[in-house]
């Protein structure tokens, strides 16, 4: 999408966020969540990724409308995940398929990288998520791994597929603890 530009998302973006993902939870299989967080859990969300130093994006349009947003955040909470992070990407419906989750892929990678992160994990809901799945395999992302029915939601048992690429020296050196680039999880 040529109109569209990427900057990093504010307090002021909760509630398109909030939209976004609440289309999410109730029509796809991208989230395993079934209710959707109303605008104060989101901003709780938000505002925990922030204060420890992850990016946060959103992608507009000309007019300034939100067409969808990505983070990066903690893999998991345990310190020896400290070095890599788990992506999230969600986009407006009218926004699938015209090359925003790409964009917003590929800076958050970008980001991700000069913070010094050396992994990036994609878990992602559905094994029959193929945009998901092609747009992370585009990226240079490798499958890792098929957690098969670990989901049930709209009646069906769905899979995660954990998808996985290196950021900058991956684990082809140890890191310096000096350069940790964030804060650890709450």
């Amino acid at each position: 999408m040529d109109d569209c530009t990427l900057r990093t998302a504010t307090a002021a973006d909760l509630a398109h966020l909030t939209r976004i993902y609440a289309h999410a939870v109730l029509h796809g299989t991208a989230t395993f969540e079934l209710t959707p967080p109303d605008e104060a859990e989101m901003a709780t969300r938000f505002a925990a990724l922030m204060r420890q130093g992850y990016p946060y994006l959103v992608a507009e349009d000309h007019s300034e409308r939100v067409l969808g947003y990505a983070y990066a955040g903690p893999f998991r909470n345990r310190p020896a995940f400290r070095w890599s992070v788990e992506d999230s990407i969600y986009l407006a419906p009218e926004a699938t398929g015209q090359g925003v989750g790409r964009m917003l892929l590929s800076q958050l990678l970008k980001l991700c990288e000069a913070k010094g992160f050396r992994q990036m994990i994609a878990v992602i809901g559905d094994s029959e998520n193929t945009p998901s799945i092609r747009l992370h395999e585009r990226a240079g992302f490798r499958t890792i791994g098929i957690f098969q029915s670990s989901g049930f939601k709209f009646g069906r048992w769905i899979d995660t597929v954990f998808m996985q690429l290196d950021l900058g020296k991956g684990s082809k050196t140890l890191p310096d603890e000096a350069e940790f680039p964030g804060t650890m999880p709450e």
